[in-house]
């Protein structure tokens, strides 16, 4: 071999050698950045949680100032990290997904740590139902609309999860009429059981149902009787109770004791113009009784 071969040979195998020296760099640069970014983030978050402190609880339901928060220490980290990636090296963008990562998981816990013993923290509520003719979920729809909660199907919902929210308010239609199980015709009959097991720890469940008084007036919204003493085996502290004399038009229903509904019948059948006004009352009702809205 000659010489011009051999040197033109080293050459090549040291070349990628030397490539790969300024991104191995850079990348460490990068790492070497992540705790300066992780401080500037804590440090917005905490000022953000001392103004949040300082707010009366009525504002609860403001979540979007905290969401922008977090998008604000992202996005100023990962502008920062990858404009220094760019000055130094054009191919360190696959370095820059964890520091990513990192950031949002640090904004993330941020929030959450700041939180803690807040009052003027929010909290999440499930807004759940079942329906079967589309009546519940419209009805879902009128609560959705004044507390801000966003109304999801039961069936999207696993058992399990229900118990990581702060506070819950389930919708549930009778549609297995005189049933003494099973009563809804919906998945929350399959969850049941599994509900039962679960330690709710004193949050707050609301029940509301619908139901028809005048053709089913002996099983008057039986299933919210049902939901309700399912919510409560689990621990759950309940709350919404109504005045069943404001229901002229049934004659019986598993879901009243001592003279009050377990939660909030409504009646789309026969008095569809009466919802709205019923719903109102009855949110402003568990607001007062300790529904983290």
């Amino acid at each position: 071999m000659s010489q011009e071969a051999s040197v033109l040979g080293s050459a090549s195998l040291a070349e990628p050698m030397m490539q790969a020296a300024p991104l191995k760099k850079n990348t460490c640069k990068v790492v070497a950045l992540v705790p300066l970014f992780l401080l500037i983030g804590c440090a917005l978050f905490c000022s953000h949680q001392q103004l949040l402190a300082s707010v009366q609880p009525a504002t609860n339901m403001a979540i979007a100032p905290m969401q922008s928060q977090i998008q604000q220490v992202q996005a100023r980290a990962m502008r920062a990290a990858g404009a220094h990636l760019r000055a130094h090296n054009s191919r360190g963008s696959a370095a820059l997904q964890p520091f990513g990562s990192a950031m949002k998981f640090a904004a993330l816990d941020g929030a959450r740590a700041g939180c803690r013993g807040q009052s003027a923290c929010v909290r999440a509520v499930g807004l759940l139902f079942g329906t079967q003719a589309g009546k519940t979920e419209e009805a879902a729809g009128e609560i959705a609309g004044l507390t801000g909660l966003e109304a999801q199907d039961i069936g999207d919902v696993a058992a399990a999860d229900l118990a990581g929210f702060d506070g819950i308010i389930a919708g549930v239609p009778t549609w297995n009429t005189g049933a003494d199980e099973q009563r809804s015709g919906t998945v929350w009959d399959d969850y049941l059981e599994e509900i039962r097991g679960l330690d709710l720890c004193g949050k707050p469940v609301a029940i509301f149902g619908l139901g028809d008084q005048v053709s089913y007036s002996d099983n008057f919204c039986d299933a919210i009787e049902e939901l309700h003493s399912t919510f409560e085996a689990a621990g759950a502290k309940m709350c919404g109770y109504t005045d069943s004399g404001n229901y002229a038009d049934f004659s019986e229903s598993k879901s009243v004791k001592d003279g009050k509904f377990l939660g909030l019948p409504l009646d789309g059948d026969n008095e569809p113009d009466m919802t709205p006004d019923r719903v109102k009352a009855w949110v402003d009702q568990i607001k007062g009784e300790g529904m983290p809205l």
